[in-house]
């Protein structure tokens, strides 16, 4: 199997896995503390959740997909970097935490760059 390849499944995996289990099958401790620390009531921080693994879920599939776009994969760097910086902001002891957005942030990053440096250029019609 291809670094290429290997990066497209971790990176879609890690996507799909955080919507679905801590979101979607079951809203987890630390997102409904990250989700009320917008100070949101409990019914708009469910729904907040929700719409939040939901949309993970999409995009892991998109990043399997269409993992040869520069344009998904610089979305998927981006949206790794916005949400460490929202953990810094919201819940900055969680960096600090076992399992913790750097430790899994950072290598899906750099598994980005990876896939980026293995795009074949476009053939132009």
């Amino acid at each position: 199997m291809s670094a290429v390849q290997i990066a497209r499944y971790i990176i879609s995996f890690s996507w799909l896995y955080h919507g679905i289990f801590p979101k979607l099958a079951h809203i987890a401790p630390l997102e409904r503390l990250l989700t009320g620390s917008f100070g949101f009531s409990d019914e708009v921080s469910y729904l907040v959740t929700k719409s939040a693994g939901a949309s993970e879920v999409i995009f892991g599939v998109v990043l399997f997909v269409f993992y040869r776009s520069k344009f998904v994969i610089m979305l998927n760097i981006f949206a790794l970097i916005g949400l460490l910086i929202l953990v810094t902001f919201l819940q900055p002891l969680l960096l600090i935490e076992a399992f913790n957005p750097v430790t899994t942030n950072i290598p899906l990053i750099g598994l980005s760059f990876i896939l980026i440096k293995n795009l074949k250029p476009s053939k132009h019609i």
